[in-house]
């Protein structure tokens, strides 16, 4: 006979009641355990309740306006009753089954130990979970740590130090040319990513965390497979593979032709080396390899450099690298890359361009896609797009509750912080605990020289989005510290709400744009407005202080520049 039973709603988190704002399910429906039946809105998140039962709907408790909390009873199902005998058999056959398919069960599986993995990781077993953590490298850091923003921000160090020496000369201070001894140079580099990697293990083995090095694929939604050898089960799961370079259409096999890994290898610097790219990554590396002496060509799809960032900061940034790069060309297009014994021969299409060009290497720097298609993710029923992109609400949840996806796996910005912060989310909600994604900002950095930074709303989205806005700048050939350290190409930009008189968005180009930009970003999310910045007390000379005066120069209070009143 058939057995009626309830589905009440589980434990939300902090929350004393939430609105539901959509029915998933309907009456003589057959669900299964784990599928999504209700959608309830929070005051963080939008989050989709599953049921946990698999039966058939007998009736349906709420509606689409209903307020519900803990213990509500949300729907009724029917299942048919099962024998005792029948159950006890069930749960030998499913026990004998996953003894001989399973080696390993966890509360919390971290698929990926990049920024992302790692910090969903230790989060997870500070609040208390049994968590393993899945790594398909030797070491924890993932791309960032060990291939990526680390090791290239060394080598952009050793860059700076280059170009200072030399632009020292101008000012009476002689250094002779620097001999570059690339093995010291590459044992350094790695030397300051082994510190790193240690201190991971270090931090992962004092909080418990079960480290599995191997590469993992989804055989179901609570279970995962390792090099084809072990599975490990999991009740709950953090996905975060991050992403890879992608490759250009065509091009040959030959290792002449790098991309941001490879390129961080510097087994040799090249005397000339094509760029393919105008992106961050891609110029990044070319202000490194311009700095150890090879001449630098940089080709552009798009008619400008930096997609993402306002144009006022990336004209001043194509202006200084004018003037020391070979050749910079936008508008063009790679139509085809050949191997010959003497370089890569590359031909061009573009109406600037040369049709052909010989180069010692060649960097293909086109930006980056998600990993997410390469670990089983349509065994697990999780929804994803061609590019491998999950789509989660603001607790991190995928369309499958207890399993979650940060970083990379989520979409653009494709960033180590963004990664973090959503980790932290996810591990949090996973755990039990009351926590979303709210952020309001995420700033970006371009660690070139002069580094490019930019946060909130910037003038192009603002222009798109009709939205109004007062803009301020303070150039930096009015600042004392720039002038003392001869780098004053640079300014500092706010973006005002036309109507609150909040700042709402800004960039800076100069050097340490990235150290400087977080005070925009705190602006932000405090609503902060112009006086809010221009009463805060910057040390003096700083470069920080550029930040105050483009504040006072919105406020018309600015003493260290004359604006003349409109």
């Amino acid at each position: 006979m058939p057995k009626t039973e309830e589905i009440l709603v589980p434990d939300l988190g902090d929350f004393d009641k939430v609105e539901v704002t959509e029915i998933l399910v309907e009456v003589d429906q057959n669900i299964k355990s784990n599928e999504n039946i209700i959608t309830v809105e929070t005051d963080k998140a939008s989050i989709d309740v599953p049921s946990d039962k698999t039966g058939k709907i007998h009736s349906v408790k709420v509606k689409v306006g209903d307020y519900i909390k803990k213990g509500s009873l949300i729907l009724t199902i029917e299942n048919e009753a099962k024998s005792s005998a029948d159950n006890k058999k069930s749960k030998v056959n499913k026990a004998s089954k996953d003894k001989a398919t399973s080696n390993q069960t966890t509360d919390l599986l971290v698929l990926g130990a990049g920024p992302g993995g790692y910090t969903a990781a230790f989060r997870a077993a500070d609040l208390g979970m049994n968590v393993t953590l899945v790594e398909r490298w030797p070491v924890l850091g993932g791309v960032c740590l060990n291939v990526g923003c680390i090791p290239s921000k060394a080598l952009l160090h050793a860059a700076s130090v280059i170009d200072q020496a030399e632009a020292m000369k101008e000012h009476g201070i002689n250094f002779s040319n620097p001999k570059i001894e690339t093995k010291k140079l590459m044992s350094w580099k790695d030397n300051i990513i082994s510190k790193l990697n240690t201190g991971l293990s270090d931090l992962a083995n004092q909080r418990k965390v079960n480290l599995v090095h191997g590469f993992g694929v989804f055989e179901s939604s609570n279970r995962i497979l390792i090099d084809n050898k072990k599975s490990i089960d999991f009740e709950k799961c953090i996905i975060a593979v991050g992403s890879d370079s992608a490759s250009l259409p065509g091009a040959p096999n030959d290792e002449r032709i790098l991309n941001s890994t490879t390129a961080l290898n510097l087994t040799k610097i090249p005397k000339k080396l094509l760029v393919v790219g105008g992106g961050i990554i891609g110029l990044e590396m070319a202000c490194v390899y311009h700095s150890l002496g090879s001449s630098i060509t940089v080709v552009e799809l798009t008619d400008g450099l930096i997609p993402g960032a306002d144009r006022d900061l990336v004209a001043t940034y194509t202006k200084y690298i004018r003037d020391r790069y070979q050749n910079i060309f936008l508008n063009t297009k790679v139509s085809k890359i050949q191997s010959v014994k003497s370089g890569i021969k590359v031909t061009f299409e573009g109406q600037n361009s040369p049709k052909t060009e010989l180069y010692d290497n060649v960097l293909v720097s086109i930006g980056r896609k998600s990993n997410g298609n390469n670990i089983g993710l349509e065994k697990t029923g999780i929804l994803s797009n061609k590019n491998g992109i999950i789509a989660v609400d603001k607790q991190m949840r995928t369309n499958v509750p207890h399993i979650f996806a940060v970083g990379d796996m989520t979409g653009d910005p494709m960033l180590a912080h963004k990664a973090t912060h959503q980790a932290k989310v996810a591990a949090e909600v996973a755990s039990g605990a009351r926590s979303a994604f709210d952020a309001r900002v995420i700033p970006s950095v371009a660690y070139t020289d002069p580094e490019i930074a930019w946060v909130g709303l910037t003038e192009i989205e603002a222009k798109e989005k009709n939205i109004k806005y007062d803009k301020s700048k303070f150039p930096w050939a009015a600042s004392g510290r720039s002038l003392a350290i001869s780098r004053d190409e640079g300014f500092t930009k706010l973006l005002f709400d036309k109507d609150s008189g909040k700042v709402i968005g800004g960039g800076i180009i100069g050097p340490y744009a990235g150290d400087l930009i977080s005070e925009i970003a705190l602006a932000i999310e405090m609503d902060s407005d112009a006086a809010d910045i221009g009463m805060t007390i910057h040390p003096h000379p700083t470069l920080s202080e550029t930040v105050a005066f483009a504040a006072e120069a919105h406020e018309g209070i600015l003493t260290d520049l004359y604006i003349p009143k409109k």
